[in-house]
């Protein structure tokens, strides 16, 4: 579909309290859903669409307001979702228009790192969320433990591990695969934040006033550490970006072998939707997990 359909368009309309809009430009880029820039006189939205029996779109408006609550916006920006719209099976995310350049990375770096600082402050004291969300197009299923080792695994590796083809991998190495993680962040004490959750280079950029800017969350209550993390998945962010954030939160001990933990589910959820040779990344995920 290269255009909205012309209901769809006339809901907005409505919902904004404008006439039709000067123009609608599509915005290529994403797998999960379509987008458009949408213009009326004197001002720019981002809009999202997506026509799935799941609430892709409600769950990243939750994480959006939810981040938009910790942040410094001298440093950091999320787009702010304007209006969320349900036309029979459809749904439509209107965020504000964010103007956007490939520049330095050091806001970014600082404004995460006072997200999660600023979060942990009023953390609910326990991992989690509080409903059904999404990773990708994968389950991020709800539920909350004061304890983050059973967080992790019982929340987010468990239903991943369950997912995976039937023999991929049998019972006793999905058994050893749990107890490595468990022993090796055992003596590791978490910084409970909210986190982005899907970190990577495609979900970030830095504005025309070189402020960070983060968005397509898949967010929960978590270690600070799995946004840190993701970022060195497919190939590290800046320099700066390391830089300026370890000068708020400095590395931890042990945090390159907790990355390979925490990635690990990122990996399984990339198995799972996608098949193919992200089997192999899976099996040497495992290698170096099990050989730490």
């Amino acid at each position: 579909m290269k255009n909205i359909p012309q209901h769809e368009v006339s809901e907005i309309c409505n919902q904004l309290g404008e006439g039709p809009p000067e123009s609608i430009k599509k915005v290529f880029g994403g797998d999960i859903h379509m987008s458009w820039k949408i213009e009326f006189q004197g001002r720019k939205f981002f809009l999202k669409r997506n026509q799935r029996k799941e609430k892709f779109l409600q769950f990243e408006k939750s994480c959006l307001n939810n981040l938009q609550k910790y942040i410094n916006y001298e440093n950091l920006v999320i787009p702010k979702p304007i209006t969320y719209i349900e036309v029979n099976d459809v749904e439509l995310l209107l965020m504000e228009w964010i103007d956007m350049n490939n520049s330095d990375q050091q806001k970014l770096g600082i404004g995460l790192a006072e997200m999660h600082i600023e979060s942990n402050k009023f953390n609910p004291k326990s991992f989690g969320y509080p409903i059904n969300g999404f990773i990708g197009t994968t389950n991020q299923i709800e539920g909350w433990d004061r304890d983050w080792i059973k967080c992790f695994i019982n929340l987010r590796i468990e239903p991943q591990l369950a997912i995976l083809e039937k023999d991929f991998l049998g019972i006793d190495i999905k058994n050893k695969i749990k107890s490595k993680i468990a022993s090796e962040l055992n003596e590791h004490k978490p910084l409970n934040s909210l986190v982005h959750g899907d970190l990577w280079s495609g979900n970030i950029g830095v504005n025309r006033e070189n402020k960070g800017v983060i968005f397509d969350p898949a967010s929960w209550w978590a270690d600070s550490e799995v946004d840190i993390a993701m970022t060195r998945l497919f190939g590290n962010f800046r320099s700066e970006f390391y830089e300026n954030y370890h000068k708020i939160i400095p590395i931890k001990k042990g945090f390159k072998k907790r990355a390979i933990i925490y990635n690990f589910y990122h990996i399984l959820n990339h198995a799972n939707m996608f098949k193919g040779s992200y089997f192999k990344q899976v099996e040497n995920c495992i290698k170096n997990l099990l050989s730490m």
